[in-house]
Formats: C-alpha cells, structure tokens, sequence
C-alpha cells in the first residue's frame, strides 16, 4: 500500500504539471511567437530524454517518428501555446481535456474499434460539457483560441491512432524522444518564416521556458512513464484528471478567473465524461515490465498537456 502511494505520488507530478503549462504560457511566455515557443519547449526536452534513453529509430521507424511528431508534438504544442495565450486558464485546460473522448472516436474511423456504450455516453457528456462551459462564459470567448484547442485535441487524438495501429519498437522514453525531437525540428523552418527572427526573452520568459521544458515536458513525462510500469491503468488515467483540476484551480486562483455556476456545472459534465467513458475495460492493471501494452500507451496518449 504505501509503494502504492508512493508511485502515484510521483505519477501526479505529470498531469499537475501538464495542467501549470496552461497558467505559465499565458502568464510568461511570449504570445505572438507560438511556433518558436513550441519549438524551445519540444527540442530541449527531446534531447534530453534522448540521452536518457539511447536509442535511434530504426527502419521505417524514421518516417512514422516525424509523422507522430508533427501531430503529437510540433502542431499539437504550437496550438497549445495560442490555445492558452488567447483563452482564459481554466477554459483551455478543460477543452483539452477532452481529448480521451475525441480519441475514441478516432479508434472507431481508423482502427475499427466501436465504441461501447460508456464512451458513447461519455462523449456526450464531454460534448454538452463544453458547449454549457464556453455558452456561459460571463465574456466573450476568442473563437481563435476555441479552434486552436479543438484543432490540437483532433491532432493528438490523430496522433494516438497512428500510434496504436502501427504499435512502437522499443520503450516509451525513445519513442517520445523521436517524436518531440521530430516535432521541434520541423517547427524552426516555419518559425523563421512565419515569425521571423526568435523572440527577445527577458528574465520571466527564460525562467518560464526552463519550467516547460524541464518540468512540464521532461520531468512530467519521465513521471508518467513511471506510473505506467507500476501501477494499473485505470488508476494513471484517473490520476491523469488532474490536469484539468490544476488548470482550473490556477485559473480561478493566480489568474483571477470567474467562473459562473454554468460553468462549473459544464466542468462536472466534462469530467463525468472523461470517468464514465473509461468504462469497466480500464480496470485491469498494466502490463508488467516497462508498458508494453496497447493499454498503457492509450492511457499515455490520453492525459499529456
């Protein structure tokens, strides 16, 4: 019991950091440059995890690395970073987090996978949760930060696919390695011609950018890859739920967010929904070993911010 404690002590430090990156990106880091931002959080943190693990792609391993890199991390991180510049803390971490719903969808177009009555329930009530969160907002919401966040829930939840059908050839630190590596490599190109030259940083922004990279990136994955090998599926993703909870209560904490009791009513709904499509399926534990399950990898895919 107390090793119990112990590993999903250390697997909440994924998703409680996933959920500060929303806070620290709309407080601290530069907001007219999404692509360089993108980029300075996904290369460092890349290599590092590169280090760790010490293993090149391999085949057609090259490929599929860039392809996963694009969706899950270089336009999935870009969109992001305008999500939470334009929308208010709390707003952008709960439309992200309905991205196991949006997932669920994608198994059934592109993997066969029909999905059962829970999910089904469960996207309803992620899809009504929103509509009631964002149709009560007591302002305006920017449409532009709504379709960012929409736009990297449906990449991701893309991303995921691709990853479940083609499977992966060695652990998860690697294949998350390649990918944020691919990603931030493919972002520069366009940095520099959408955006022009990087962003002058001052002190606030360095000091945000190192938090991203090394905690909300590195650290959190490395964490999260740790509750996959030592404890169940159902309890990572339940601990996953603190993503959104972190955004919020920074939201409405340092942010001086409002939320009406509309809202708050369309944040149950949203996370109802995230609980009820998990089903019973979700209860068995992780495969034992570093995950090598399919299991363990949707789990993954399904709580990263």
């Amino acid at each position: 019991m107390e090793n119990s404690f112990r590993w999903a002590a250390v697997t909440a430090i994924a998703p409680i950091a996933w959920g500060t990156n929303y806070y620290v990106t709309h407080e601290y880091l530069p907001s007219d440059h999404p692509l360089y931002g993108a980029a300075l959080r996904a290369l460092p943190a890349g290599l590092l995890l590169f280090c760790l693990a010490r293993r090149k792609p391999v085949g057609d391993w090259w490929w599929k690395s860039a392809v996963l890199g694009v969706c899950n991390v270089g336009a999935f991180f870009a969109l992001i970073y305008v999500a939470s510049q334009l929308l208010p803390v709390s707003v952008a971490s709960m439309i992200m987090s309905t991205a196991p719903l949006a997932m669920g969808m994608f198994a059934w177009a592109l993997l066969g996978e029909r999905p059962t009555v829970p999910v089904v329930l469960g996207t309803a009530a992620g899809i009504t949760g929103v509509c009631v969160m964002l149709g009560t907002a007591p302002s305006a919401v920017n449409l532009r930060g709504v379709a960012a966040s929409l736009a990297a829930v449906t990449l991701s939840s893309f991303g995921y696919a691709l990853t479940k059908k083609w499977g992966r050839p060695g652990d998860l630190i690697a294949t998350t390695a390649w990918q944020l590596i691919a990603g931030g490599a493919v972002l520069i190109p366009f940095a520099v011609v959408f955006e022009g030259a990087p962003p002058h940083l001052g002190r606030a922004a360095i000091g945000g950018f190192v938090y991203v990279v090394l905690v909300a990136t590195a650290v959190a994955y490395l964490a999260w890859f740790i509750g996959l090998r030592h404890l169940g599926a159902a309890t990572v993703g339940l601990i996953g739920l603190l993503n959104p909870v972190t955004g919020v209560l920074l939201g409405t904490t340092l942010s001086g967010e409002r939320l009406s009791t509309a809202q708050l009513a369309g944040i149950a709904l949203i996370l109802a929904g995230i609980l009820v499509s998990r089903g019973r399926g979700r209860h068995g534990p992780a495969t034992p070993g570093y995950p090598g399950s399919r299991r363990s990898e949707v789990v993954h895919a399904e709580s990263r911010g």
